[in-house]
């Protein structure tokens, strides 16, 4: 009879009343000699063609290295979205029946859209955890709802909780690689060096990376681990180390259009598209390159040179890591998994923008300006996203871009090396497979079942397919009866080769829909509707479609875009869904989903005690050099600027402060133009008033500082900039949202964008 324990465990000896009439035991170890490791690298807004083992003249040759050796997927498919992609990747299951429909800021008040992977469905990482294996994330995690991502937590989406031993990256969708928003495990960090002193983050994240690693081979070799590296690289800001922006200069002058139809000749000639692939149309909005103004060029080349820049210097730090686990002698037993999430973006609009915010502002780029401007793309003085022209060239041959279910969104590259355990290396995978089928394929590779019970919670079908028999051998077929594809409205379906897909309207009743139809295995691009030759075939199709959304918790259907955002800013229960927000300092960084929403005007008022009368620092930040607002003392003097994309409105009190207590306020009231008026004040009296011309919607991706400044946001002052005094109490008030029908305006100004 097996002696069970109090606390649940089985055991396997002799329980006597004392040591000597026992018999110890111990449970088999969970994992065989030779349990691989794994490495699964998750590239941002990468599209199908972006890299040179599929088809472009961007050097990436670490990354072509895996390709040449490894299994290069052509059939690979995302959901269009990071968040959405990720919870797919980890999970094994749909996106919309995990909570994740679209990005983790988003609770849209639907089981589909939650922000975050429910116990249901654990992750990768819990599951190779429980079966032994030591597990570490760096870089984006994405997988948070953003509220609850500050110091404060609650902590129970973030890495440590969702099965990863160690992480070190940034939570948001997106982040300054010069000056990065840092998480180290469940607390906030600041960089380790300077942006002048060569830092950028996606260096960063693999050195730590490598530490983790080292630490545990060093220590216990007989674990392995699992190490999800997500790069904030594709998304934008594009910033590159200099060295490498300057390599670039002059490379794309040919223009989208030659260069799209290089990168095509080049998919044919390595086999990466079938040869009598049509090259698909220009997208709408994108103009004939020679029909550009000499501003037009000169910005959208710059642009993408600065998107190749930061390609390559990622391409870098993957090679950095390959070397070093060849270094230690790991190499040999790690599978090796490279993806991108989606395909290249749309929301650097029409022209491309200096500062990807603007988008989301629905603020046009003013060319003719930016030009002026050509030495700041790419560095720290840019926030910067390709035009739609080079984004399609990255989507090659395809149509339309990430969001869209096309397959410009949706196609994207998957490169999986396993040394010694490919049957023909370097062979082309034309197998249709999804992001669901990663999770699948590690634990098959890993010897590993599927659990029915995690921590105590029964687990959710998994729809995703293990990849190993087409790794192994690319003949090999992956059993799939249909995958189903919705973002933002956009719908698709796949089966048996052939692909239904809608591209929405917002606004637009969903029965007002197109779908078109391809034979995907006979039409790589998309260029060959068939959907007026066989309405039957799309009717079952789209009958299909219905039936999976259902089955998948995809509906409702919501397609509000960027109003979905700001609707769940206001959700009970949030941080900002308050109209006063009070802090004593020293604290910790503040997302941008955590500060108090300025959009509709604020007060804002420091108490401080003032030791010297030449106490220089920063009191309240938020933003970078692109865009945000600094409350700061300068030779003792006041400062307020706001910084709306480089136009500073630029505030500085008349008197020094005197050695003491002082309340130092600014009052910004907007008006009915969508500008606004301000006001500094200390210790009651006004001091200075200036006219903000545009109160953004969305003032930046990076978060607020109480006491210094992250970066800077103006050339006045170096980060961080901590203030030398003390800041006794910082108040933030709101205004009411019943008086904040302005706001919803330019929601719907930056939906139109979407």
């Amino acid at each position: 009879m097996v002696y069970r324990h109090p606390s649940g465990e089985e055991f396997g000896g002799v329980i006597g009343k004392t040591v000597y009439e026992s018999k110890p035991w111990w449970p088999e170890p969970k994992l065989k000699k030779g349990t691989p490791n794994v490495v699964v690298v998750v590239l941002d807004d990468t599209g199908f063609a972006h890299l040179g083992c599929y088809g472009s003249t961007i050097s990436t040759p670490n990354i072509d290295a895996l390709a040449a050796s490894g299994a290069r997927f052509t059939g690979f498919h995302t959901t269009a979205l990071c968040s959405p992609t990720r919870a797919c990747l980890l999970t094994g299951r749909n996106h919309h029946a995990v909570g994740m429909r679209g990005i983790s800021n988003f609770d849209t008040g639907f089981p589909n859209m939650r922000g975050a992977i429910p116990k249901s469905a654990a992750t990768l990482a819990e599951i190779l955890r429980d079966n032994g294996y030591a597990t570490f994330a760096a870089g984006k995690w994405h997988l948070a709802p953003m509220a609850e991502c500050s110091a404060a937590g609650p902590f129970t989406n973030w890495p440590l909780q969702k099965g990863f031993d160690r992480y070190y990256g940034f939570l948001q969708g997106e982040t300054d690689q010069f000056h990065p928003e840092l998480t180290c495990d469940n607390h906030f960090v600041d960089p380790p060096a300077r942006a002048s002193e060569g830092y950028h983050v996606s260096e960063d994240i693999v050195n730590r990376s490598t530490d983790m690693i080292r630490d545990l081979t060093s220590l216990v070799p007989e674990r392995p681990f699992f190490l999800y590296l997500a790069f904030g690289a594709m998304h934008s800001p594009h910033q590159a180390p200099q060295q490498f922006l300057d390599k670039y200069r002059g490379k794309f002058d040919a223009g989208w259009d030659e260069v799209r139809e290089q990168w095509y000749q080049r998919q044919k000639q390595m086999g990466i598209i079938p040869p009598d692939t049509k090259l698909a149309p220009r997208n709408p909005g994108v103009e004939p390159w020679e029909t550009l103004s000499a501003s037009q060029k000169a910005f959208a080349t710059r642009l993408q040179e600065a998107f190749a820049a930061m390609l390559e210097h990622t391409d870098q730090q993957i090679g950095r890591l390959i070397d070093f686990l060849k270094g230690i002698g790991q190499w040999e037993n790690t599978l090796f998994i490279l993806l991108s999430d989606n395909g290249a973006s749309q929301e650097g609009g029409q022209s491309g923008v200096l500062d990807e915010m603007k988008w989301f502002n629905g603020i046009e780029e003013d060319v003719d300006a930016a030009v002026k401007r050509l030495d700041d793309i790419g560095t720290a003085n840019s926030h910067c996203n390709i035009p739609w022209g080079w984004a399609q060239a990255g989507n090659t041959p395809l149509k339309w871009y990430k969001q869209n279910t096309h397959g410009g969104g949706v196609r994207d590259p998957l490169i999986v090396q396993f040394p010694g355990r490919l049957g023909s290396p370097g062979v082309l995978r034309r197998q249709f497979c999804h992001a669901v089928d990663i999770m699948p394929t590690v634990l098959d590779f890993a010897g590993i079942d599927q659990p029915d019970v995690v921590a105590g919670v029964k687990q959710m079908p998994v729809q995703g397919k293990s990849l190993k028999p087409a790794i192994e051998n690319a003949g090999a077929s992956i059993p799939r009866d249909s995958q189903f594809f919705e973002m933002l409205g956009h719908r698709g379906i796949w089966k048996d080769g052939w692909k239904a897909v809608t591209r929405h309207r917002a606004g637009q009743p969903f029965e007002q829909d197109r779908w078109e139809l391809y034979h995907l295995d006979k039409d790589f691009s998309e260029s060959n509707d068939l959907a007026d030759r066989e309405p039957e075939r799309v009717k079952a199709m789209v009958d299909l479609w219905w039936h999976e959304a259902e089955a998948n918790g995809a509906l409702p259907l919501d397609d509000r875009g960027a109003a979905a955002l700001f609707a769940a800013s206001r959700r009970p229960g949030l941080p900002t869904s308050r109209e006063r927000f009070v802090y004593y300092p020293p604290l910790s960084h503040i997302v941008t989903d955590a500060c108090p929403p300025v959009a509709r005007g604020w007060r804002m008022s420091v108490e401080v005690s003032h030791a010297d009368g030449n106490d220089n620092g920063a009191l309240v930040a938020r933003g970078s050099i692109n865009s945000g607002f600094v409350l700061y003392l300068k030779d003792g003097c006041p400062h307020f600027d706001y910084n709306c994309f480089h136009i500073h409105t630029h505030l500085v009190g008349t008197e020094r402060l005197a050695p003491g207590d002082h309340d130092i306020d600014v009052q910004v009231t907007r008006r009915d133009d969508g500008g606004a008026d301000v006001v500094l004040a200390v210790d009651g009296k006004r001091t200075a008033s200036g006219e903000i011309k545009k109160l953004l919607f969305m003032i930046s991706s990076m978060g607020m500082d109480i006491g210094r400044s992250l970066a800077p946001v103006n050339g006045d002052y170096i980060e961080p900039f901590s203030y030398e005094g003390q800041i006794k109490r910082v108040v933030f008030e709101v205004p009411s949202l019943r008086r904040a029908g302005e706001t919803r305006a330019h929601v719907r100004a930056a939906e139109t964008q979407q």
